[in-house]
């Protein structure tokens, strides 16, 4: 079986191949998450800040290496990168299962942090090389529905075995070990040159105004989008719903990142300039629901109405990011807009906390209706400036994607 790329065919396990590296990049932090409130009893003698840098240090580290995957891949062949990314994520994985202390935990999972940020730019990069026009804005969307719907998944496994044996959870670190076999193939299999035609020939460097501008926009929707994964729980305890109905709602949300993905083409069809702001409203209707009521069903309505606004964007960002650079720089300039999600993710909490300090309030409502006022301006922003490239969709941009 032949898939069409735009600029060729490729066979499917090629295919399968790039999917799985975009499966695994959701992976990093995900096996602690379920026996992070056990963390006390499994070592009693572990610290405050050591549980807590159990689970920023790998993040903070992911940081810097997915700037330097970015900026070693230029002009060179990314798959030795991609190999020793994921081997160094598997053996992790595998001493992980094997770890009997806190501080080992946190020494291997500081490592995995390198090697998870060695893949993260060159998983949408693949797509990038092997893909282009239309065919590339499908495959990211395909690719991000990919990521969210393993971390559901992966997700309520380390939910069950962590429940058998905390070791348990750190079997979903042995899944980058098969993506590593799968991408064998991609050495079989090297991706067609980039039309000349292509947009990506019109730049001669790095657009940086666009870089700039598509890297604050995504900070900014991950950072008013992070409080869904951070907060709902405890917005559910305070309105004493229980608490099997917020993990429900946290899988919701990332589903609902998903499905966009799945007919993004679509969306950029019937929304064009609009996409942005519709996207953005929907992050902002959402976000406002569930600081405002109280009702289960609308708490719900407003996580899935979050994860979808969030979910057009993401894939389409990507595709920008790869849009405003020639092909040999797409990774570079991808590696550096993917680091605004980590640095969102690390600072969005210290962010928050320091607003509610200066409001003098504690509530986990008004932390929601902090990220709303923010996803309310940055629509705003986005209705402005829709038939700009980096905050909208111009008429060159969407015109080639239907």
């Amino acid at each position: 079986m032949k898939i069409n790329t735009g600029k060729g065919n490729i066979t499917l396990i090629t295919l399968i191949a790039i999917w799985s590296v975009s499966a695994v990049t959701s992976l990093p932090g995900l096996a602690v998450s379920p026996i992070l409130g056990d963390m006390n009893n499994i070592f009693p003698k572990a610290s405050d800040l050591e549980i807590q840098m159990l689970t920023s240090l790998p993040s903070l580290l992911i940081i810097p290496f997915v700037l330097l995957a970015g900026r070693l891949s230029t002009g060179r062949d990314k798959l030795p990168m991609l190999y020793l990314g994921l081997a160094i994520f598997t053996l992790c994985g595998v001493a992980c299962l094997m770890a009997k202390s806190m501080t080992a935990l946190i020494i291997i999972s500081s490592i995995l942090g390198i090697g998870a940020g060695m893949i993260i730019p060159l998983s949408t990069g693949l797509v990038v090389d092997y893909f282009t026009g239309d065919f590339r804005v499908k495959q990211l969307g395909y690719s991000s529905a990919i990521n969210n719907l393993t971390l559901v998944g992966a997700t309520a496994l380390t939910g069950y075995v962590a429940d058998i044996n905390w070791h348990l959870s750190f079997l979903v670190y042995l899944l980058p070990g098969v993506s590593l076999l799968l991408c064998l193939a991609l050495r079989r299999e090297s991706a067609a040159a980039e039309p000349m035609e292509s947009d990506q020939y019109k730049q001669q460097s790095i657009n940086k105004r666009h870089l700039a501008v598509l890297t604050l926009f995504y900070f900014v929707i991950t950072f008013a989008s992070l409080v869904v994964t951070f907060d709902t729980a405890f917005l559910f305890e305070k309105y004493k719903i229980r608490q099997e109905l917020a993990g429900v709602s946290i899988s919701l949300f990332f589903l609902a990142i998903m499905l966009p993905g799945l007919f993004l083409s679509h969306i950029i069809k019937y929304t064009r300039s609009y996409t942005n702001v519709i996207s953005t409203l929907l992050l902002t209707l959402g976000l406002l629901s569930m600081t405002i009521f109280k009702s289960p069903a609308m708490l719900v309505i407003g996580v899935i109405l979050s994860g979808f606004g969030y979910g057009i964007m993401q894939p389409l960002i990507y595709d920008k990011a790869a849009i405003i650079a020639p092909p040999h720089l797409a990774t570079q300039a991808l590696s550096i807009v993917m680091a605004a999600n980590y640095i969102a993710i690390i600072l969005c909490p210290f962010i928050i906390d320091a607003v509610r300090k200066l409001f003098a309030t504690q509530s986990i409502s008004f932390s929601f209706g902090i990220c709303a006022v923010v996803a309310a301006v940055t629509t705003l922003i986005a209705f402005i400036g829709k038939s700009d490239f980096a905050l909208g969709l111009d008429k060159s941009y969407y015109s080639t994607k239907n």
